[in-house]
């Protein structure tokens, strides 16, 4: 009987260790995971910069591209400090990227058709989305 307490309490204490080093491996990986991903929107925003800094102009597009890059860069520095994904960055995000989309459209076609109503309804229901997420629930 003293044999199979000692070998549950071993038992026991190699699930705890196994449990530790499986934490802390995770942890690791989530910081890499964090760094590759912030260092890569960086890279990222760097060379759009460097092509408008050659091509000698930025358009209106290049701009909503950095500021997409920008908030990128600002929902890994959340998750890195909260550990909590920020949904409203990427509706931001969304917005912004269909809000260049609209005006390269504009730009390229110069007429008004259907996708530029279809884009502008996607923007606006993206907007409406951030309204309802930021209203606190009647639960609280």
């Amino acid at each position: 009987m003293l044999d199979i307490q000692r070998f549950r309490q071993l038992n026991e204490q190699a699930k705890r260790l196994a449990d530790e080093i499986g934490n802390l491996l995770i942890e690791v990986f989530h910081y890499l995971a964090l760094f590759v991903i912030g260092a890569s929107i960086v890279w990222s925003a760097v060379v759009a910069y460097g092509g408008m800094m050659l091509q000698g102009h930025a358009t209106i597009g290049d701009i909503l591209l950095l500021f997409i890059y920008l908030e990128l860069g600002a929902m890994v520095g959340i998750y890195f400090k909260t550990n909590l994904m920020p949904v409203r960055c990427l509706i931001y995000i969304a917005i912004t990227a269909l809000a260049r989309l609209l005006i390269a459209d504009i730009q390229a076609h110069h007429q008004a058709d259907m996708g530029i109503l279809l884009v502008s309804g996607g923007i606006l229901l993206l907007a409406l989305s951030t309204v309802i997420i930021r209203k606190p629930s009647d639960d609280t």
